[in-house]
């Protein structure tokens, strides 16, 4: 009973430590793209969606480490589904997030280009080797390069929006954000550690933890972030994060984790891709649309993932 007692209140200061990082990162990475005059997506698409992707990043290269990353792949695209539905989807609730036409041209598109890149290697040989390996992080070098160059434009470019955001010392921008992103990674270990002890004297099987609240945990930074950044009205920034952090699963933790030991492929991988694939030409559409993706859409995308939830937990 103290036991448990103990892993609630780990839970519970995981959800502190995620909340209040989130925040604080939020903050910081929004003054650091004021004061620069950096587009928040820009910001987004980079500082953010690397910090957010920690979780998954630590654990895809200690395990590779370790030669034991068969996992490696479904982590990455179980945990890319639930960035795009999920965090993209609740955010949408708080406030209409707006589609530019850079990201439906640019960083969208190119999301899905490398779910497809991953999805034909990895099927060539059931296997993504140290030679795919680093192809990704060849192409992760050219999308960093790319935003470099983006972000300069926009600097040369900028308009002020007539947002206000809260300018604070550069060095405390580096603060919260440093900070943020130690206290968001710490807190997703403390869920994950806490929630998975209590699932599991409940009851639930490991498989399913893993399924559900591993994934969850190493996902939680993304969402409580991206949330965060629509509910202070910062929707580039929350889109972004969602893109970013999907590339960024795909191009750097899988290309660092496959250049170390090579990552097992299995037919069950090949299933998830395509349909992380179809997910995300659907939120393409719903951005195609209106240019945003709104509340009706962000419901859509919520109920998807309840039915992609039931399907892996049946299978």
């Amino acid at each position: 009973m103290n036991d448990l007692l103990l892993k609630l209140v780990i839970l519970i200061v995981g959800f502190v430590l995620l909340i209040k990082g989130a925040d604080y990162f939020v903050e910081g990475s929004s003054s650091v793209a004021s004061r620069f005059h950096i587009p928040s997506l820009i910001i987004g698409l980079t500082i953010v969606a690397m910090g957010t992707s920690l979780p998954e990043c630590a654990v895809s290269i200690t395990a590779s480490l370790a030669n034991n990353n068969a996992l490696a792949v479904a982590n990455v695209v179980g945990s890319n589904i639930f960035n795009l539905m999920v965090v993209c989807g609740a955010s949408a609730l708080f406030v209409p997030i707006a589609v530019s036409k850079e990201t439906l041209k640019g960083e969208f598109p190119f999301s899905i280009l490398c779910a497809i890149m991953l999805a034909i290697l990895g099927y060539i040989g059931m296997a993504v080797n140290r030679f795919d390996g680093i192809i990704f992080l060849i192409f992760f070098v050219g999308y960093l390069l790319y935003m470099v160059i983006s972000a300069t434009k926009a600097i040369n470019t900028y308009e002020d929006s007539g947002e206000e955001i809260k300018l604070i010392p550069i060095w405390q921008s580096v603060l919260y954000i440093v900070g943020g992103m130690i206290a968001i990674k710490y807190g997703g270990d403390f869920v994950v550690d806490g929630a998975s002890s209590i699932a599991l004297a409940l009851g639930m099987s490991q498989n399913l933890v893993g399924l559900t609240i591993v994934a969850l945990g190493t996902s939680l930074p993304e969402l409580v972030t991206s949330m965060v950044a629509a509910k202070k009205g910062e929707v580039d920034m929350a889109l972004g994060n969602v893109i970013g952090s999907n590339i960024f699963n795909i191009l750097f933790v899988l290309g660092i984790a496959s250049s170390i030991s090579p990552v097992a492929f299995i037919i069950e991988n090949l299933i998830d891709i395509i349909i992380l694939i179809v997910l995300s030409v659907i939120v393409l559409y719903f951005g195609y649309t209106k240019h945003k993706i709104d509340k009706k859409e962000g419901v859509i995308m919520l109920l998807l993932y309840t039915v992609y939830l039931i399907y892996i937990i049946m299978r």
